[in-house]
């Protein structure tokens, strides 16, 4: 026969069990899955959905409760505190947690030219302020530049350094993931956050950027395309050579196996990676970035799954 104490407690566990938000479910051990913007890069291209319908997609169509911004989606909108007050409502209101902004196009931390730097570095400063209204916890930024990577390595040290003092004195972190031009070599980035060594500086691994291609600065979807592979490095010694300095990870997908499996990434194995090396500094997101509908985008002959259903198939990688 049950006791009173015994139903009691059977029924205040139960209460508890239906009460633990939603965001357990795309969670693991050491990490919480967010759902970065680009994977839905074509209906932001073609302005379908606003920025400020980010959240609920995210939430309502694929259960995540995390999210990365991607600043080229609403650059327009990134001093204006009624556009941002209502995405931070809305975000808020849903229980989706804003995790980063990926900023493109804000000029190069890493060019020869002090002025054009020093401009870099205050355009990257209003996307800081952003990301701190929104409660991010930190900014993903390039390297690029002028001259050779060692030239463009040493003009970073002075422009990167000054952002990345910026978000000390504002509490955020300013991150760079491999992600175009001489940092899509992991032994150059790694070099970088060892020249830096400030903990607000950090990497963000991808798993599908260790490839470098030619005209890294093309700022058109047409200049994308016609750009040419010029280097790749190994996957998995990259991430292995970033994790200690990564605040986050991009669980980058292209193609999948008819089983569910990427073609491209061995998820179990890099996963691996990633539980091995994970430190103090990571932040527990590990994003999906899906690019199968961006690449169908720039070749609609290609056969790629949709931006939805790749997102699905990502995500069951990393459940």
């Amino acid at each position: 026969m049950t006791s009173r104490r015994h139903f009691i407690r059977q029924t205040s566990q139960a209460a508890a069990a239906m009460a633990i938000p939603s965001f357990i479910t795309t969670s693991k051990s050491f990490y919480t899955i967010s759902l970065a913007q680009f994977s839905l890069a074509p209906v932001f291209f073609t302005r379908k959905m606003d920025t400020l319908d980010f959240p609920a997609k995210a939430k309502n169509d694929f259960g995540i409760n995390a999210v990365e911004y991607v600043s080229m989606f609403f650059k327009d909108k990134v001093s204006d505190k009624n556009y941002l007050g209502e995405l931070k409502k809305r975000s808020a209101d849903l229980g989706v947690r804003n995790v980063l902004i990926m900023i493109d196009m804000e000029g190069d931390l890493g060019t020869s030219d002090s002025v054009k730097r020093q401009q870099a570095v205050d355009n990257h400063t209003k996307w800081i302020e952003a990301a701190k209204f929104l409660g991010c916890h930190s900014i993903r930024v390039n390297i690029n530049g002028d001259g050779t990577d060692e030239q463009i390595f040493d003009a970073a040290l002075e422009g990167y350094s000054k952002l990345v003092s910026i978000g000390e004195k504002m509490d955020m972190g300013v991150i760079i993931e491999n992600h175009n031009g001489p940092t899509n070599n992991p032994e150059y980035l790694a070099k970088l956050m060892k020249q830096i060594n400030n903990p607000y500086a950090g990497t963000l691994p991808d798993f599908g950027n260790f490839i470098r291609r030619s005209n890294p600065e093309a700022a058109t979807l047409e200049g994308y395309a016609k750009t040419k592979v010029i280097a790749e490095y190994d996957k998995y010694k990259g991430v292995e050579m970033l994790m200690p300095y990564a605040k986050g990870v991009s669980a980058k997908t292209h193609e999948f196996n008819a089983d569910g499996s990427c073609k491209e990434t061995d998820f179990k194995k890099i996963m691996g990676i990633v539980e091995k090396h994970k430190t103090k500094a990571f932040k527990g997101y590990v994003g999906i970035e899906y690019e199968g509908g961006f690449l169908r985008m720039m070749n609609p002959k290609e056969n790629y799954l949709s931006e939805d259903d790749g997102i699905k198939a990502t995500k069951k990688l990393l459940m």
